[in-house]
């Protein structure tokens, strides 16, 4: 399973890696959400994380964006702040799952486990 990792903070597309890849996941990576609409139709993921806020390209516009190309990509959102306007926004584009920064590496697997 192909998982793209969109965040700003290199460390947590690191952590991101070190938690999936030992579980036989491929990682790819962007460092925004612009890169991460410009990369999505060369990769096609079978699931995006995808960090709420940062430069160039926030994640609920690049998430807005994705749709658009595939009404049906799965997308974890990932939040360093629980912004209840952001979480409301996501899901009114149809994302349904979200972790808090940092999250534990067990949680996410699990979650990706039950919606791919």
């Amino acid at each position: 399973m192909h998982i793209l990792a969109v965040d700003d903070s290199p460390i947590i597309r690191k952590l991101i890696e070190k938690a999936l890849e030992p579980e036989g996941f491929m990682i790819s990576e962007a460092k925004n959400g612009k890169e991460a609409v410009e990369l999505y139709p060369k990769l096609k993921p079978d699931l995006i994380t995808m960090d709420v806020t940062m430069p160039v390209m926030d994640g609920i516009t690049a998430a807005k964006r994705i749709r658009r190309i595939n009404p049906n990509q799965k997308i974890i959102m990932l939040s360093a702040m629980g912004d209840k306007d952001l979480i409301a926004e996501a899901r009114a584009c149809g994302i349904t799952d979200f972790f808090s920064k940092p999250f534990k590496a067990s949680e996410i697997i699990t979650k990706i486990r039950q919606i791919t």
